[in-house]
This record gives C-alpha cells, structure tokens and sequence, in this order.
C-alpha cells in the first residue's frame, strides 16, 4: 500500500483497523453474556470510530474550526425520505454543506450482505443528490460525498463467486469475481457514475493487517481527494 501523505495519518490508519477488530472482538464477547436489557447491536456503530478519528485530526490539521465538525446525530434532510444519518459532515458557519462521508463494513455473510451494502450506498447519494437538485440545502454548490468500506480479507470473500443467470447474461466484468473484486468494482463505478466524489476500499484481516488493492479507491487517493477539496473552501472559514 502507497503511504498516505502525513506519517501521523498513516499510523491513524492502522490504529482505525485495529480499533475495529478490537472492537469487534469485544462486542463478540459481550453477546455472549447474559442479556442485560440492551442489544448489543447498538454498540456496532463504535467500530468504525477510528476512521472518523482520522478525519477529525485531518480536518483540524487543516484548519476547519472543530465546531463545524459533526460526528454524531448527523441527520441530512432527503428526497425520497425525511432523512438519512451520516457518518461524517462538515459544515460552514454559513450553514453550507461541504463534506459528507459514509463508513460501512463487512465480515463475512458476504453473499446477501453484498447486495444490501451496494443497494444502501447508491439509493443514499441518488437521494442526497436529489434532495440537493431540489433545494433542500441553501447553496448552489454541491459537497463532497465520499464512501469508505473496509471488508474482512478471508477464503470466502477472495474465491470466485458462482452466477446464476436463468434469463439474461450478466456483464462481462463480473465473471469470476471474488466479493473483493466486486467491491472493488462497485466503489470505482461509483465515482465514474458521479454518485460519490471518492471512495475508499479496505481489505483487512482479523490479525489487523490490511491493504487497499487498487489505486484508483485506496485510502491515500480517498483522503488527498478529501484534503484537496476542503483546502479549495478553506475561505468559507474566515
């Protein structure tokens, strides 16, 4: 994997995939205790907390005030629903929508889990971007939407998946694919069809080594994109 640009956001990387096996780990030892009233479920959403760790230190590197920096209870308004939680949002004090990023994840269950992680990454933007052509923020230009997806690196989401294909051939490019290779195909279609400004693809292993395969949606690429965009609007904090 190409070294991302700061040394610090480098190691902030590899502390953000430990901290989601770790985490995972805990949460699977906590499922196994009595139950205490509460699904352990809704502590899922911590996993990922290394990665927006990493884009908080990044924006403030930058010089983004930190309360313009949201990381929780991020509802956006939307078109085809009242609102959609995000991840991660950065907003002006002028009330403009710069940035606006997804994290997802996957460990196993790949098959059913695939399709309903690609169903949820497009139907999201096509609804952020139709809530944004129907006035639904107050500015003319449109944010940064990015998608990052780390997803385990195993035999099973690295073998050639069979296709079924009863009444009409599938695309080419989709023949002898592992999950990986679809996930990989799915986040680089998604910024050559504009849905996202960039995206990020991780594959990792429980032992918290980890790489990003391709170039085009590795983590460097993903976060200079990041960086490139906020320093164009770094005036709209002045």
């Amino acid at each position: 994997m190409k070294k991302i640009p700061n040394k610090k956001y480098e190691k902030l990387l590899a502390e953000a995939v430990k901290h989601f096996w770790l985490t995972r780990s805990s949460q699977a030892i906590s499922k196994k205790k009595p139950d205490q009233g509460t699904r352990s479920s809704v502590t899922g959403g911590k996993q990922l907390d290394g990665f927006i760790d990493l884009l908080v230190e990044v924006s403030k590197d930058l010089g983004i005030p930190e309360n313009c920096i949201y990381t929780k209870r991020n509802q956006l308004p939307g078109f085809f629903r009242p609102t959609k939680d995000w991840d991660f949002l950065i907003i002006s004090p002028k009330n403009k929508l710069l940035t606006v990023i997804e994290l997802k994840s996957q460990v196993g269950s790949f098959g059913n889990n695939f399709n309903n992680r690609t169903e949820e990454a497009l139907g999201s933007a096509f609804d952020l971007w139709t809530a944004f052509r129907e006035k639904g923020f107050s500015q003319s230009q449109p944010p940064w939407l990015g998608y990052l997806i780390l997803v385990e690196k195993s035999t099973r989401s690295t073998s050639p998946v069979r296709i079924r294909e009863p009444y009409f051939s599938v695309r080419e490019e989709f023949r002898g694919t592992s999950y990986l290779d679809r996930y990989i195909l799915f986040c680089k279609k998604l910024m050559e069809e504009r849905q996202y400004s960039a995206t990020s693809f991780i594959s990792s292993t429980p032992d918290y080594r980890f790489e990003c395969p391709d170039e085009e949606i590795s983590f460097e690429t993903f976060i200079n994109s990041f960086i490139g965009f906020l320093q164009g609007k770094l005036k709209e904090f002045r």
